[in-house]
């Protein structure tokens, strides 16, 4: 192979990352380790880092931990604040896979002199585009699609090809590592606790009695407090005889008011996106493709129009649940990615 390549591994403490970090050796690569500190608890940095540093002197690699958590306030934390000021739905992993992740943990790469950086997502690449990941259960391709193009070429995902039970297997085969193998799985969103909702509300008021409107703007009931609801949702708030469940199918942050509907009315067709980014060059402005509005729903067929450099239209073939703005609208050519945006 030559002279060995160095790559910069993201550690968490859990087991993807400790197990990318052992395949990546046996590959023959130079690895060094570093955990970023993104969020505000202490405890679990340092519980993350003693993780990480017992991997790291097991398998005899450089590891270290960067303080990015100014960083992270401004570039995650308080966009996720703000958009549910404004009524949306934040989708704060792709915030930090473009910005701190695939951004500043590329720039630390660059700094010690690494020519890739690595992950333990569950996704594929070619250098070129991403792909859904062989475990589709663990694809997390929909939280990459606002990855920098440019960042594309330097990254690897050793777990690429693995499935999750097998990855913890990996690490149950080696005893002074087998904790990883059976440590409680990492929280969707780090820096939330318990709830989003006792989270904002150390910043916002969430807790402000609002009036339910029907499709005609008639009140029909109360809420708790607008930002506690997102489109699609359906309880939370009180209605005086309805005759068939409701849904909110609209936020109006201005006046603290939601507005709800039967099912059948929440479907969509049709959505604009604001902040798109793509991993290719379109040659016609309109393009068809499968498109994913939520991580855990299926991928629908529909066509994307290209409306200026940082948006566009988005025409489904069929009419699609709660479509929530500021969710990710992520495009898909059978299982390679193309890039997305945020619903307006």
């Amino acid at each position: 192979m030559g002279e060995k390549k160095r790559v910069l591994v993201a550690m968490s403490g859990g087991v993807d990352s400790s197990m990318s970090t052992k395949l990546l050796l046996e590959a023959g690569y130079e690895v060094v380790g570093v955990y970023m500190k993104l969020h505000e608890f202490g405890a679990k940095h340092e519980a993350n880092i003693a993780k990480a540093s017992k991997v790291a002197a097991h398998f005899g690699f450089e590891f270290y931990a960067v303080d990015k958590q100014a960083e992270f306030q401004k570039e995650v934390y308080q966009p996720f604040i703000e958009t549910y000021k404004e009524g949306k739905t934040p989708n704060p992993c792709t915030f930090c896979n473009r910005k701190l992740k695939f951004g500043a943990l590329l720039e630390e790469a660059d700094r010690i002199g690494c020519d890739f950086m690595a992950t333990g997502h569950y996704i594929r690449t070619d250098g070129e585009f991403f792909y859904e990941a062989t475990d589709i259960s663990k694809d997390q391709s929909y939280f990459l699609f606002n990855v920098r193009k440019e960042a594309v070429k330097r990254l690897i995902f050793p777990l690429a090809n693995y499935h999750k039970p097998d990855v913890k297997k990996m690490a149950a085969a080696i005893p002074e590592l087998a904790f990883l193998a059976t440590q409680k799985e990492s929280a969707e969103i780090c820096f939330v606790e318990n709830d989003y909702i006792d989270l904002i509300g150390k910043y916002l008021p969430v807790e402000q009695v609002g009036d339910v409107l029907d499709e005609n703007g008639k009140k029909i009931g109360t809420h708790k407090g607008y930002i506690q609801y997102t489109i699609g949702k359906r309880r939370g708030f009180t209605v005086g005889g309805a005759k068939e469940p409701l849904y909110v199918s609209k936020i109006m942050p201005q006046t603290n008011q939601i507005v709800v509907a039967p099912k059948e009315r929440i479907y969509e067709r049709e959505f604009s996106i604001e902040h798109t980014n793509l991993f290719f060059e379109p040659k016609e402005k309109e393009f068809r493709a499968m498109i994913k509005v939520r991580y855990r729903n299926e991928k629908k067929p529909g066509v994307v129009t290209i409306t200026d450099q940082n948006s566009a239209r988005v025409v489904l073939d069929e009419p699609e649940f709660a479509i929530a703005p500021g969710q990710a609208a992520v495009f898909y050519d059978g299982d390679r990615l193309l890039g997305g945006g945020y619903i307006k």
